[in-house]
């Protein structure tokens, strides 16, 4: 049994876009990749199964794997094939001359082969960027944006739900003695940090409500803690967003600190007109493709 393991992919859509197939034989691996100029993510998953059934003899016991529900299911379940009519007759010649079974692997789930054919399609959809300097899509393309600039909901039905993690950061400056009346519970609303606790906490469960081309999901738990600062005048906010889904969390922690931080500000407006909002940031994330980033 040959097994083939295929990815593809694109950046834009239509736009730049890699293919790669690792193929297994005898207990030898050999990879093979190429790229596309203007393309989409769909002719590519195919172009990779092509490329690699082409290179294994004919008549060849073939098993191949692709995450791509696409391949898999119009090839196994007759999906219509009313796109890329014109490699769906490339790839029946090359599966009627081998015995090919399919097999679907769940995207990013770990497989090292997996793993290794995404990073090659990747790699020659990035250096198809490169190659053209003139290429309406930079290396550091924005996935919320179309090949024609359009804003876009990005489309993350093909990744695997992971465990995501992300913690923000932010403060309120204010006057010394607006401090003090916090930290003596007597500002004249009330519990200023417990209201800023709850209120970024429901900022954080409504945060596609509020960004347009957020995703909603479904959170995990979200913590608020507050620091004082008495040497800075300041209340340090952090807010940490856990969740298991298909997109981070980042948004959300993030909404939740700029919520409790607008929260302090209305409890003590009245008090100190001159307090100020800043440096909310992201200080470190983990979980999906890019995995662990920390920032501080």
């Amino acid at each position: 049994m040959i097994d083939i393991y295929t990815d593809g992919g694109c950046i834009g859509n239509p736009g730049p876009g890699g293919w790669a197939a690792v193929i297994v034989e005898n207990g030898s691996k050999r990879a093979l990749h190429g790229h596309e100029d203007q393309t989409t993510n769909n002719r590519m998953e195919i172009l990779a199964v092509i490329e690699g059934l082409d290179a294994v003899p004919v008549n060849a016991d073939v098993r191949v794997h692709s995450d791509s529900q696409y391949v898999i299911n119009t090839m196994t379940k007759n999906w219509k094939r009313n796109a890329n009519k014109d490699l769906w007759v490339k790839l029946d010649a090359e599966v009627t001359k081998r015995k090919v079974h399919w097999n679907w692997v769940k995207g990013h789930a770990g497989h090292a082969l997996n793993e290794e054919v995404d990073r090659l399609a990747n790699g020659e959809a990035h250096g198809k960027i490169m190659d053209n300097p003139k290429s309406p899509v930079t290396e550091q393309a924005l996935t919320h944006v179309d090949s024609s600039g359009k804003a876009q909901m990005v489309d993350v039905g093909a990744k695997a739900a992971t465990e995501r993690v992300a913690v923000a950061m932010g403060s309120v400056v204010m006057e010394p003695k607006t401090l003090a009346l916090i930290d003596a519970n007597a500002i004249e609303k009330g519990d200023v940090l417990g209201v800023a606790r709850v209120a970024g906490i429901m900022g954080a469960k409504s945060t596609s409500q509020l960004i347009p081309l957020c995703h909603p999901l479904p959170l995990d738990q979200i913590l608020v803690e507050f620091r004082t600062d008495p040497e800075r005048n300041a209340i340090d906010i952090r807010a940490t967003a856990k969740t298991t889904a298909k997109t981070g969390v980042e948004m959300e922690a993030m909404t939740a600190v700029s919520v409790a931080a607008l929260t302090i500000y209305d409890m003590c407006k009245a008090v100190d007109r001159g307090m100020r909002i800043g440096d909310i940031r992201l200080a470190r994330k983990s979980g999906g493709k890019s995995g662990d980033i920390v920032l501080e």
